[in-house]
């Protein structure tokens, strides 16, 4: 084993416990609440949705590269390899689409009962279900071609056209079939990131036109009022920042593997860990945003205000 396996090796290790770590924990957190007889809101249901397809994205990635980087290779069957590539793109598609889901969720919470949202706001903990399912089967079909290309090292010995992943391998076919795919993979990822910038946005915007209505209205403690909002935007944009850099990195490394026939060794490597990086933090922001949140709720004026309830609904 050369020290450049061995330091691929030891940053999948990392990446997977430190992102395991996150998402249970975070899990643990709402399934607690459950058995404890604790509100949940709909909400709630969508980050356990996104905690679960998180933890699917590492698991699926992680433990084979790290095996793979260990040494470990061609340890999967040709069943095993198709399970866990489909398992890895259904699940990143998920995560996306919760992310999206649960952006969106809060950008029509947040609005006034007053204004134009009104009507969708009382209606959408309704779909938040439906939706959640939604996404799952979605990607389920969306991903359907991916185990016909993925097949396992064990019987392809003597197969010269493949893309070999160390411990799986994909058959290399026509340029046409794989950019195809990528142009369909691609899609519902480019429209649900557009749809998360465009929700945070309005999160964003909601809250720096309370902050000003607020200053107009209380003067005391609004240095401290005025911090903790600034801390909401921050996570805000934080979340969105992180998810944005990383997912489009991770497409566009994707891309590459698919369409180049002999993708390199570091390149199958980077594109593996920037897939699992957004999953892995992600659990730490959202519990730094709920922090946050509650800081920002127990300065407001003294007493619960219509709108430190609607933050903490979300």
């Amino acid at each position: 084993m050369s020290s450049g396996e061995f330091a691929v090796g030891m940053l999948f290790l990392s990446q997977t416990t430190v992102g395991i770590l996150g998402n249970f924990s975070l899990l643990h957190r709402y399934v607690s609440l459950h058995f404890t007889g604790g509100r949940l809101t709909s909400t709630d249901l969508i980050v356990r949705h996104l905690t679960v397809a998180n933890s699917l994205v590492i698991l699926s990635k992680g433990i084979p590269q790290t095996l793979t980087a260990f040494g470990w290779k061609d340890f999967l069957n040709d069943f095993g390899c198709k399970f866990i590539f489909y398992l890895h793109r259904v699940s990143r598609g998920v995560s996306m689409g919760s992310t999206c889901l649960l952006s969106m969720f809060q950008a029509i919470t947040i609005n006034p009962s007053n204004s134009r949202w009104a009507e969708l706001k009382l209606k959408a903990p309704k779909y938040v279900g439906p939706s959640t399912v939604l996404c799952w089967v979605l990607h389920m079909l969306i991903n359907i071609m991916v185990p016909i290309s993925v097949t396992s090292n064990w019987g392809n010995k003597t197969l010269t056209k493949k893309k070999n992943f160390g411990y799986c391998s994909s058959v290399v076919q026509d340029i046409t079939t794989p950019l195809l795919y990528a142009v369909l993979s691609s899609f519902p990822e480019v429209v649900c990131l557009g749809l998360m910038m465009w929700a945070s946005g309005c999160m964003v915007f909601i809250l720096y036109r309370h902050r000003k209505r607020v200053q107009h209205i209380h003067r005391n403690n609004i240095s401290a009022r005025s911090s903790l909002e600034s801390r909401a935007i921050q996570s805000i944009l934080i979340l969105v920042s992180t998810f944005g850099s990383f997912y489009s990195l991770s497409s566009i490394l994707y891309v590459c593997v698919i369409l180049l026939h002999s993708p390199t060794w570091w390149l199958v490597n980077t594109a593996a860990l920037t897939a699992a990086c957004f999953p892995t933090l992600s659990p730490f922001v959202l519990l730094s945003r709920d922090s946050n949140f509650s800081r920002f709720c127990s300065v407001c004026t003294g007493k619960k205000t219509q709108f430190c309830l609607l933050i903490k609904e979300i």
